[in-house]
């Protein structure tokens, strides 16, 4: 993987030396038959598409490419952003390919996706923030008028909140996402570009909008922050009536991306679900593996005859 991020035109200046060891429990499987998972990439190759597992470069993407489950990515593949802890590429973003969203209705189709995530990279350079291009996406599932929900993982929407929320809400999603992803003291340092009352009040608005609609947020950990900052974010999205909530471990993408500081082990991740049911989360998933969309298909089983009116 090496080679990605040295061709990225906007690579980061730095390169950190100290990598901590992984521990035994972060384990990935592979998969003794990797026939689905061939086909999905296949399908996404032939179709022009970008999956967020595979340019995020996650751990459980041979788990979920297995299972018929992915995260599709929209927008093209090069982010506006330089966030130091992402995998994903940075530059100048492609045109937007207006047929994406038909596409993606139909793989849904043809994979049978009983449940379908769709995120984005951040694209600063377009007036509505890609919003319309997710409300697309939404409208051509709904069409086909399969039994799917859908789950939308959206970026901050830095210059186009307000217009983003009112586009998205004519058509609402299962479960509308915006990852808060680290505490305040770190942002700086790690989603440059970002603002964490901006992300908080993104949620807020939404819910406001669309009570009905599930609200979810995900928190990376082991960049450096301290216990109570982690439960002092879990708090404040509670606080702005996030239903769901993901916790997972930080891994460092590559020598020039944020160093990880610490491994958090699974008691503490336990310790920090239990907290998170204590502070009124209808739902909590957290382990060194999960990730915002991990088993998202399972959540929202959970969660599919609710309504949340908090």
């Amino acid at each position: 993987m090496k080679n990605k991020f040295k061709k990225n035109k906007i690579m980061f200046s730095k390169t950190y030396n100290i990598i901590l060891k992984k521990p035994k429990w972060i384990i990935t499987k592979f998969p003794t038959n990797n026939n689905k998972i061939k086909s999905i990439k296949k399908i996404l190759k032939k179709n022009n598409l970008h999956s967020v597992c595979q340019e995020a470069l996650c751990p459980n993407i041979y788990e979920c490419f297995s299972k018929k489950t992915l995260t599709f990515m929209i927008l093209g593949n090069i982010c506006t952003r330089k966030c130091t802890f992402c995998a994903v590429l940075k530059g100048r973003p492609n045109k937007i390919d207006y047929y994406e969203p038909k596409k993606i209705a139909k793989i849904v189709k043809l994979i049978n996706l009983k449940h379908v995530v769709i995120t984005s990279v951040n694209r600063d350079d377009l007036k509505d923030g890609g919003s319309k291009h997710f409300l697309k996406c939404i409208k051509e599932i709904k069409k086909k008028k399969l039994n799917t929900t859908i789950e939308i993982l959206v970026p901050d929407f830095r210059k186009c909140m307000n217009y983003a929320i009112k586009k998205i809400s004519t058509c609402p999603p299962d479960i509308f996402n915006h990852n808060i992803e680290s505490v305040p003291r770190l942002y700086k340092y790690v989603r440059k570009g970002a603002n964490y009352k901006h992300s908080l009040n993104l949620l807020k608005n939404f819910k406001n909008e669309n009570p009905n609609t599930i609200t979810k947020s995900g928190l990376m950990i082991g960049l450096g922050e301290k216990y109570r900052e982690i439960l002092k974010v879990i708090t404040d999205l509670k606080k702005n009536n996030v239903n769901m909530l993901t916790i997972g471990q930080y891994l460092q993408p590559s020598k020039y991306h944020f160093p990880v500081k610490k491994y958090f082990t699974i008691k503490e991740f336990k310790n920090l679900e239990k907290e998170a049911v204590e502070i009124g989360f209808k739902n909590v998933f957290c382990g060194p593996l999960v990730r915002s969309s991990y088993h998202s298909n399972l959540q929202i089983k959970q969660l599919k005859t609710k309504k949340y009116k908090d």
